[in-house]
């Protein structure tokens, strides 16, 4: 079965998880404990609430291994957009019935958030052409039967909401919260815009379906929200961002709830702005769609958007470089393909594109300012990062190529290695 049940067994067998039985606040008090470790924690015992919490359900690369049996993790997600599955359906389960918002462990997360949000919903409906869009949204509190929805200008449940407003009418959701987390790499993904993001969950995992007002949603989802998305009502919001940064206050559509179900003893997942749950979900099929873009340019190997970076503005490419020009024109593609970026550095095979100490090295030894740098200007930039011209989304972008020059000796560039290394472990010289 591939529910956030199943998954949360899967990770309490590899000793990931902590489970918290002392009574917690929704009010700062839960992100505060999912901000001190990497592991999966499930919250037993919420204050004035009968439901469990889950957070850090998928932060570590290892973790998303696990949820798409895969260390692979690019190329099991490119594999499923281009093999995806034909969906595989059931009746939905008999499910409790509640008509309000009051009933969910809503979980206030910072100092100046406008209120309580949820992080970690699903977001499912159908655009002008009849095909399914599924994508990920925070949703903040506003009262028992409105929630204010974050959706980005232009992104794929806008436009659906817009040709909605544009003929007068709401738009028609279903929202889930607490789903395997295949399920929510597929809704992070950028898929094309008439393409249903729940045939590459199918691939990714063994997903089933149920059809609820006409619209396709993982059955084994914990929290199933009906409503619409009001076409003439807005709220003003702020939310921390991947940046760990407050965005600016926002007028965002608002989501009228008309019946929630959910399961027995029901878990709500949340995920915590700006950490490694946020930031991987967003960040590693990002990954996967720029090393598409730049796979047929060079001998790729490993595309990483680094931590310091946010997951989200640098990356580190890492190739097997064949001809001279070819990391320039690699810089040029990932620009390109993920238009948030701002920095990208072109690393060699013997470089790790996950150790800063190893990047580093890279641009002390092998980078030169006058040849290997690159600048674009005024390009488009993100909303997120609070040093662009946001009025404009405008900012200027830095490509480095920090590969070893061909035309160069190359045992001047090979880094000394000691043989059989590995093999000889000091412990076994001295004891301690």
């Amino acid at each position: 079965m591939s529910d956030i049940r199943s998954f949360i067994d899967i990770i309490k067998k590899g000793n990931e998880l902590i489970e918290i039985n002392k009574e917690v606040s929704t009010k700062f008090e839960v992100a505060a404990l999912i901000k001190q470790t990497d592991k999966t924690i499930l919250f037993n015992n919420i204050q004035d609430n009968k439901f469990r919490i889950v957070a850090n359900l998928c932060n570590t690369r290892k973790k998303f291994g696990l949820a798409i049996d895969s260390e692979d993790i690019h190329s099991k997600i490119l594999n499923a957009i281009t093999n995806n599955r034909e969906l595989l359906y059931e009746d939905i389960k008999a499910r409790n019935i509640a008509n309000d918002l009051s009933i969910l462990p809503i979980v206030t997360h910072f100092e100046k958030d406008s209120g309580p949000f949820i992080t970690s919903s699903i977001v499912f409906a159908r655009n002008e052409n009849k095909i399914q869009n599924a994508s990920v949204h925070r949703m903040l509190l506003i009262d028992e039967k409105h929630l204010a929805i974050r959706m980005v200008e232009g992104r794929h449940l806008d436009r659906c909401y817009q040709y909605a407003k544009e003929h007068g009418e709401d738009l028609q959701v279903v929202i889930t919260i607490g789903v395997h987390p295949a399920v929510l790499i597929a809704a992070a993904y950028q898929a094309a815009y008439n393409f249903n993001e729940m045939k590459i969950a199918a691939a990714l995992t063994d997903l089933k379906v149920s059809t609820i007002n006409d619209l396709e949603i993982p059955s084994h989802a914990e929290f199933i929200l009906e409503g619409r998305i009001l076409k003439d009502l807005y709220h003003k919001e702020s939310m921390v961002e991947m940046l760990r940064t407050y965005d600016h206050v926002r007028s965002q559509p608002v989501f009228e709830v008309e019946k929630i179900r959910y399961r027995d003893n029901a878990i709500y997942h949340d995920i915590l702005a700006g950490y490694n749950e946020h930031r991987l979900l967003m960040g590693l099929p990002i990954e996967a769609k720029i090393e598409q873009a730049v796979k047929g340019i060079a001998n790729v190997k490993k595309v990483r958007l680094t931590d310091g970076g946010c997951n989200w503005l640098h990356a580190v490419i890492q190739i097997s470089k064949r001809l001279e020009g070819e990391p320039k024109n690699i810089l040029l593609a990932a620009f390109a393909a993920h238009p948030s970026l701002k920095l990208a550095i072109i690393v060699d095979d013997d470089i790790d594109p996950e150790d800063p100490v190893a990047i580093e090295y890279a641009l002390a030894t092998r980078f030169q300012a006058d040849e290997d740098l690159i600048i674009i200007n005024k390009a488009k930039g993100s909303s997120l990062d609070p040093s662009s011209d946001q009025e404009h989304l405008l900012t200027s972008k830095m490509g480095i190529d920090a590969t070893i020059p061909l035309y160069k000796r190359r045992e001047g560039f090979e880094i000394a290695k000691i043989p059989n290394e590995d093999n000889i472990r000091i412990e076994d010289y001295v004891k301690y």
